[in-house]
């Protein structure tokens, strides 16, 4: 365990019962953090959603409707399960479990906060810190498709199987522009740990919005990114997997009560997590400016205002993500599709080889009014040339018989 997670100094002495017991501790309180964050995430959607629409919005349950979440979760764990004589029962009993498992051990490497002393020994705000932890991300993101595929295949059903093919395609399109993504932050971070990256995105003032923080450097990746991120999630306006004009519910058609809930606890963790690693990798993380007149090592400049800042960022995206599903038509198939293949991993190619070349030439002190047109005109050269190679829509296809 030592090895796994050096970075962390709270295994810098070793692991004794105070260790682990302070393991187990930041284990729950993830846990607890991003299932009341999903609780939240779902009221604040819905309250929006309904301004935007001139609509009052959840108010019945608890002040300002904040309970009601919580009030539908408990309805669904009391209502009846059913299961298709048709299902595949162990797939079909594991599958929910797949989908959340991944979701939460993604998270699990985002830092919260800055170092803090817990029971006499130093930890980072953050479950664990891994040095090869982008790699843990990039895994878990792959099988997050597992739970979803294993969920239509063995409900035994063919509108399921139908939501759960499209889920694996959508989701394979946009994983190789969603990685080469984070290639573009990799490049300037020379590093695969997230508490690396944030500590390289330190605050140092204002200017660090500016100078510090990945997001104006990497703006190409980050623009990649977002648009990955929300596909993979299968957020709107991607989120043909559960098209109920088409597919009447997708995936999870044959769910109910509890493992319904946690197909969907599932897709907003996931939405949370995406946002909390684009904060990580673009937006500093927990940094940003601590109160002048208070001890800096004092436990509000150091517990409170790092996990302020975080929260405060990823509410920020998390906002957009609302925006985007009050006001975005759900794209065709075959846009979809479009966008990411013909245009998107593109683009993310082009981008890490811009930057790569604009790196080695900062490093080795080369002229930037000679590299930069240059690299501009053969990254304009390169998408030419793909573009041209890409099928057009008026162009006949050779039919295989």
């Amino acid at each position: 365990m030592t090895g796994f997670a050096t970075a962390d100094p709270l295994f810098s002495n070793g692991v004794d019962l105070t260790v682990v017991l302070i393991v187990i501790g930041k284990t729950i309180a993830v846990f607890a953090l991003l299932l009341l964050s999903v609780l939240m995430y779902i009221w604040f959607l819905r309250k929006v959603i309904a301004r935007m629409q001139n609509r009052i919005g959840p108010d019945r349950a608890g002040p300002f409707g904040l309970l009601q979440t919580l009030a539908d979760g408990i309805k669904l764990f009391f209502k009846e399960q059913s299961v298709p004589t048709t299902a595949d029962r162990k797939i079909f009993y594991l599958a929910p479990y797949l989908s959340l498992l991944p979701a939460f051990l993604a998270f699990s490497i985002v830092p919260i906060g800055g170092l803090v002393t817990i029971a006499g020994h130093q930890t980072f705000l953050q479950l664990v810190d891994i040095p090869l932890g982008i790699l843990l991300l990039l895994a878990m993101s792959g099988l997050g498709i597992y739970g979803v595929m294993l969920a239509g295949w063995a409900s035994g059903s063919k509108y399921p199987l139908l939501g759960s093919v499209r889920a694996s395609a959508q989701l394979l399109s946009y994983e190789a522009a969603f990685g080469l993504a984070i290639v573009g932050v990799l490049i300037q971070s020379n590093t695969l740990s997230t508490r690396a990256i944030v500590i390289k995105q330190g605050w140092t003032g204002v200017e660090s919005i500016v100078n510090g923080w990945y997001w104006l450097p990497a703006i190409g990746a980050l623009f990649v990114f977002l648009i990955a991120a929300v596909a993979e999630t299968n957020h709107p306006p991607f989120d043909l997997v559960e098209a109920e004009q088409e597919l009447t519910g997708g995936f999870f058609t044959e769910y109910t009560g509890i493992r319904f809930a946690i197909f969907y606890l599932a897709e907003f963790m996931n939405l949370i997590t995406m946002s909390a690693i684009a904060v990580t990798l673009f937006f500093g993380g927990p940094s940003g400016p601590s109160l002048g007149f208070l001890a800096a090592n004092g436990w509000f400049n150091v517990w409170v205002l790092p996990v302020f800042w975080f929260m405060s960022k990823v509410i920020v995206l998390l906002f957009l993500t609302v925006w985007l599903r009050a006001t975005m038509p759900r794209l065709r198939y075959d846009q979809l599709m479009a966008l990411g293949w013909k245009f998107l991993i593109e683009f993310a190619f082009i981008w890490v080889m811009i930057t790569g070349v604009v790196v080695v030439a900062k490093e080795q002190d080369w002229s930037m009014w000679i590299v930069l047109p240059a690299v501009i005109a053969g990254g304009i050269a390169i998408g030419a040339v793909l573009y041209a190679s890409v099928p057009k829509t008026t162009e006949l296809l050779e039919e295989i018989k």
